[in-house]
């Protein structure tokens, strides 16, 4: 039976990142607490694959990025380059809808500690791998930090010399349906923007080489 592109609410995949959604459903029982559903547009041309919810980001809410400081900064940005209209209240019926976007995370359960194992990577891969597949029109994937970039490339059956991660590096690749073009930043977390390793300047030469792409 093919896997569908999202795992049901109680995967049981990860026993670890399953007792953690267990402890954190009786000390948060208002949170999402289950993998997190991929957001956007089914047709999407664009997608953008993070690491893995935040525990009182995405997990809270049930929407990739929504809740916290890396959430504000990637929808204003996306805002800012025409690839999401209405406005983000970090909360998931603010009505924001994407534009030929989607967002996804390469490991669908919050891990403790903000760190996924890998080989909670490789059990959640297979949701990726049919997440990119359900995507026809695919042509510019952007990674979110390294450990995204390198599930990218093992998603798309390539070995990590592949391509490097670097921040605004970007790779062709032969993706599920033609040629994808992989698209590296820095993860837009709060520690990263804090210590300057990436700045809103830089967030914002990603999205617009991104757009050049497309618009191509």
């Amino acid at each position: 039976m093919p896997v569908p592109p999202e795992p049901p609410l109680d995967c049981p995949l990860c026993p670890r990142l399953v007792a953690f959604r267990e402890a954190n459903a009786a000390a948060y029982p208002s949170f999402f607490n289950a993998p997190v559903p991929s957001f956007g547009d089914p047709d999407a041309e664009f997608l953008i694959v993070g690491l893995a919810p935040g525990l009182k980001g995405a997990n809270q809410t049930g929407r990739p990025f929504t809740g916290d400081y890396a959430g504000d900064l990637l929808y204003a940005t996306l805002e800012k380059h025409g690839f999401s209209r209405g406005t983000y209240a970090a909360h998931a019926g603010d009505g924001v809808t994407l534009d030929g976007t989607m967002i996804t995370n390469a490991v669908r359960c919050v891990p403790p500690q903000n760190k996924p194992e890998t080989a909670e990577a490789n059990q959640c891969r297979p949701y990726l791998e049919a997440r990119f597949a359900a995507l026809p029109r695919l042509k510019a994937i952007l990674a979110l930090g390294k450990i995204a970039h390198d599930n990218t490339l093992k998603t798309l059956g390539y070995k990590l010399n592949a391509a490097t991660f670097a921040h605004g590096a970007e790779a062709d690749l032969d993706g599920p349906h033609g040629k994808v073009r992989l698209f590296d930043s820095y993860h837009c977390s709060r520690y990263n923007t804090n210590t300057g390793r990436l700045t809103e300047a830089m967030f914002d030469d990603v999205f617009e080489a991104i757009r050049r792409y497309l618009a191509r």
